[in-house]
């Protein structure tokens, strides 16, 4: 009974322990930085804390065995090991306040250059670290030594105990990444990580005290350091760097395969997990283990992964099949996931479950030569975390900046190479020349000449098509066929951030470039027309505007910070502009600025410009250690579904832009409406401006915003001001790059006001880092892979805040209330350019002052024959936006149904922009005169002012 409470412990405490290495790599994150050296480091720390508390409690428990049977009492090891859980515990609970007090300390000391203020934090970070991890250590050789009955069923047990311990790790991993840190945030999940420890600690006490205590097990020999232990404990590095380098080119191959969410990070590290603990549980199922058996196992697992290599250049088309399965709605994200972790567990359970085998098995190998059992245990498990150590620091980190994944891949087979052969001799008594010469060299010869991985399979990005595509089911060479074709690949280099790779758009016939793009783990992050000659390459307004709006808005622009180099654009463009000085520029991926130079040609030669300084490393930790103050702000990061990213959207991050920004200064933030939703638009409008007092939000492309955060926002509405900057030579020209010539085409890129956004006031949490909620948002909306709309604007204080402050209508006011012809045509002109749905409200407003304006008419035909339909530019949808103007039902006496009215009020609510705000006495007008004919109208009324706010003060129910 008191095996199988304990064996149930474990799996907690397993949960727990996973758990908390996620809680504190995102924690140390905020501390580290999200750099590869931070996570490298972070996890540098944990594994090392466990690789002393292996060794420690190894140590621990071999002396009070001792102590024990000299003086002819039982040890009670699992009171101590209640103990150590309690102690875990606590530390979890305290650790918030502790994380508090080390991020001031690190704030409060002086200042350092880069590598040696890593350095002091990395240490601040294993003060927070070390203590329990280390605790953590004592797991396995505590519960080994302390209920082991004999030899013969100390490897049961210990096999046992490692697997349920794992598989709990398996479900921590889990329930962190899809529940725990989304919902309770990480101070609430070491709250409630921490209540787990104590519990179990509290359990664990209460069998120990009542439980009379352990004997040390029986020997079969007399006490004797393990004879060939340097072997066992060589072999158990071998594999741990093996195992934890393979760890992380599997992640790197999930996220080309999925998409880098935290969701497939979850997936890979959980069945990873997984099929460490059922080759656990395996071994304690094994009748007998002979030498052989061990030594097979390993053979099998480097055969295993040898067939694996050749497996994984296609998994991004495996990946995208499965995809192709499910439907893109809400329903169909669980189903997926739970197929994409079955697939990954198909593919990986025999070789990583062989990886699982082996510390059980080197554990049955000695434990008949000693009768410390938890020393032995505490010892090799200390060897293997070392190891794993070396493969977190060295391949998944080091090698990253010389290798490419299938490299890498293959120093990892080879440690595990000559680990097996290692084993080989030690246990079958072969002759190191045999193995050497019929074994080693040849397997290692062969690592050197299997098929690199094809880098165009792996950057596809097959992720992004949720609809099979015609050559879906066709097999991997057909499908990769139609996707590349009429591309190029260019560059490729995978580093130990993300795999990146420039293509190029060609020409069928002559071949030649018409654009280059820069794609980051399989994803598209910009594009740039190689030639005047080619088409227009559709990032290039959003490039642009990054650079030319807050160059146009702030006081100056001497002095700008550019986050997220890729094309280089838009730092080009600040760099072009006559009063800019210097433009600093954070980059996190070293293979991006070794790519900068093959976009010179379309940005101005940013890579090559002494103007230009390149800080390669974490935005968030650039900004906190810097002493300069920025004119321009502008964060184009990736999509904030990948993990990492959602780093920069958060509450702390614009804190900290905001701080280094001049006083006059712009601070303006990309992002996306295609692949979200609206709550996830919300959640990051509603983040800005709990720390922006000042934000408008203006559109680049149909799918892409621009958010503006104001120092002080001074000038935001000083039109005349934004009309002589933007006529300004340089910043006329930037602007035509972007396909935008004059001032009200300009203008009539704003889609939300000065002040809208803080006038409608959207309810609910923000994004921190310390509750990050973005990135699970954003990942289930990529998954539905629909257009966000945006959160409504259209309430009584929004619209009149929007009204006053649009610069479209105060660019009216100033020639009398109506823009004049020229204007109004190049605005609307812009606006058809890429919003379909503003473009509608903006004609029927110029229909309405002018009905037989014929460029309105024709600009109304050019786009419906452009969009193949009429849609939103429908003459009859056009006549139902002019009645909210004004026109027609609107300005009769005429009583109205109610399905008109309702009709009107969701006309008013979808179609609202606040460039043309439809006059809200209009609808309740129509309202009014429904209030005379049908008695439900009442309730559409209340109903229509819940939703849009008071229509009028004074709505009286006419009688017929």
């Amino acid at each position: 009974m008191t095996r199988a409470i304990v064996l149930a412990l474990t799996v907690l405490t397993g949960f727990s322990g996973l758990v908390y290495e996620v809680a504190w790599q995102k924690l140390l994150a905020t501390l580290l930085g999200s750099q590869s050296e931070a996570t490298a480091a972070t996890l540098g720390l944990f594994l090392g804390g466990l690789s002393v508390g292996y060794s420690l409690f190894g140590a621990v428990t071999r002396r009070l065995v001792g102590n024990g049977e000299q003086a002819g009492r039982p040890v009670r090891l699992l009171a101590l090991y209640g103990c150590v859980e309690a102690s875990i515990g606590l530390w979890a609970i305290a650790f918030p306040a502790l994380f508090r007090a080390v991020q001031a300390a690190s704030v409060a000391a002086p200042d350092l250059a880069s590598g040696p203020a890593f350095a002091q934090d990395v240490v601040l970070s294993a003060l927070l670290v070390l203590p329990p991890t280390i605790l953590m250590g004592g797991t396995i050789p505590i519960l080994t030594q302390a209920l082991a009955r004999t030899l013969d069923d100390a490897t049961r047990f210990h096999a046992l105990v490692y697997g349920f311990n794992t598989a709990g790790a398996f479900a921590g991993a889990l329930a962190a990444g899809f529940w725990l840190v989304p919902r309770l945030g990480l101070d609430g999940v070491l709250f409630a990580m921490g209540a787990v420890n104590l519990s179990a600690g509290a359990v664990f006490l209460l069998l120990g005290v009542r439980r009379r205590g352990a004997l040390p097990v029986a020997r079969a020999v007399p006490r004797t350091n393990p004879t060939g232990f340097v072997v066992f404990a060589l072999v158990a590095l071998l594999s741990g760097f093996a195992m934890m380098t393979l760890q992380t080119i599997l992640n790197r191959v999930g996220a080309l395969a999925f998409g880098a969410s935290q969701f497939t990070f979850s997936v890979v590290v959980a069945v990873f997990v997984l099929c460490i603990a059922l080759g656990s549980f395996t071994v304690s199922a094994l009748p007998r283990i002979r030498p052989r058996d061990v030594v097979a196992s390993q053979w099998g697992l480097v055969i295993c992964l040898v067939l694996l290599y050749q497996l994984l250049p296609n998994a991004t088309y495996g990946a995208h099949v499965l995809r192709s399965l499910f439907r893109d709605n809400a329903a169909a994200f669980w189903p997926f996931q739970g197929a994409a972790f079955a697939a990954i567990l198909m593919v990986l359970a025999l070789p990583i479950g062989l990886s699982g085998a082996l510390l059980p098995l080197l554990f049955h190998q000695l434990r008949g030569e000693v009768d410390d059992l938890g020393g032995v245990a505490g010892r090799l498990y200390s060897w293997n975390t070392v190891g794993s150590l070396l493969g977190a620091l060295v391949g998944g980190y080091a090698l990253l900046f010389v290798l490419d994944l299938d490299q890498v891949y293959c120093v990892a087979v080879a440690a595990l190479v000559v680990g097996t052969a290692l084993l080989t001799m030690r246990l079958l008594a072969v002759s190191r020349s045999a193995v050497t010469l019929i074994v080693v060299l040849p397997t290692l010869s062969g690592l050197l000449f299997l098929p690199r991985w094809d880098p165009a399979r792996l950057s596809a990005g097959l992720f992004r098509f949720r609809e099979p595509l015609p050559s879906t089911y066709a097999g991997p060479a057909a499908l990769y066929a139609d996707v590349y074709r009429g591309k190029r690949m260019v560059f490729y280099h995978d580093d130990p951030i993300s795999s990146v790779a420039i293509k190029d758009l060609v020409e069928a016939k002559s071949g030649g470039s018409l654009v280059r793009s820069i794609w980051n783990n399989g994803k598209s992050d910009g594009s740039v027309p190689a030639d005047d000659g080619g088409p227009f390459a559709v990032d290039m307004p959003t490039m642009v505007l990054m650079a030319a709006l807050p160059a146009a808005l702030a006081d100056r622009c001497e002095k700008a910070l550019v986050i997220g180099y890729g094309t280089g654009v838009t730092a080009g463009e600040l760099m072009s502009y006559p009063e800019t000085r210097e433009v600093v520029v954070s980059e996190i991926s070293p293979a991006v600025l070794r790519a900068a130079p093959l976009f010179d040609f379309g940005n101005h030669n940013a890579s090559r410009s002494p103007s230009l300084r390149a800080i390669r490393g974490d935005a968030y930790r650039t900004l906190l250690r810097s002493h300069d103050r920025f004119d321009v702000i502008a964060s184009e990061p990736s999509n904030p579904w990948v993990t990492g990213v959602e780093m920069l959207y958060s509450r702390e991050f614009l804190e900290a832009a905001r701080a280094r920004l001049t006083p006059g200064g712009v601070y303006v933030q990309w992002f996306h409406v295609y692949d979200s939703d609206r709550e996830t638009v919300e959640l990051v409008m509603r983040t800005y401006a709990a720390v922006f007092d000042q934000v408008a939000v203006w559109y680049a492309t149909a799918s892409d915003l621009l958010l503006l955060g104001f120092a002080s926002g001074e000038h935001a509405l000083d039109l005349e001001r934004l009309g002589q900057r933007a006529a300004q030579p340089a910043l006329a020209e930037s602007l035509g790059r972007a396909g935008i010539r004059g001032l009200p085409a300009l203008l009539a890129h704003e889609l939300l006001p000065l002040g809208v956004v803080q006038a409608a006031a959207f309810q609910g949490p923000v994004h921190t880092l310390l509750h990050p909620l973005l990135s699970h948002h954003a990942a289930r909306a990529f998954f539905l892979g629909s257009t966000a709309e945006l959160p409504p604007t259209y309430a009584s204080e929004p619209a009149r805040v929007g009204a006053d402050h649009s610069l479209l209508r105060l660019l009216a006011l100033r020639g009398g209330g109506r823009l004049p012809e020229k204007a109004r045509q190049e605005a609307a002109e812009e606006i058809c350019r890429f919003r379909k749905l503003e473009c509608a409200t903006f004609l029927a407003a110029w229909l309405h002052d002018e009905p037989a304006a014929p460029e309105a008419h024709a600009l109304a035909e050019r786009v419906r024959s452009q969009t193949g339909s009429g849609g939103d530019l429908d003459p009859e949808h056009l006549a139902a936006l002019m009645v909210l103007f004004g026109d027609g039902a609107g300005s009769s006496d005429e009583a109205v149904s109610y399905s008109v009215a309702a009709s009107a009020t969701n006309l008013f609510t979808q179609s609202y922009t606040h460039a043309a705000p439809f006059p809200r006495e209009v609808l309740a007008g129509l309202w009014r005169r429904c209030l005379g004919g049908e008695g439900r109208c009442a309730a559409g009324l209340a109903a229509a002012e819940a939703q849009v706010g008071p229509l009028s003060t004074r709505l009286e129910t006419r009688r017929r």
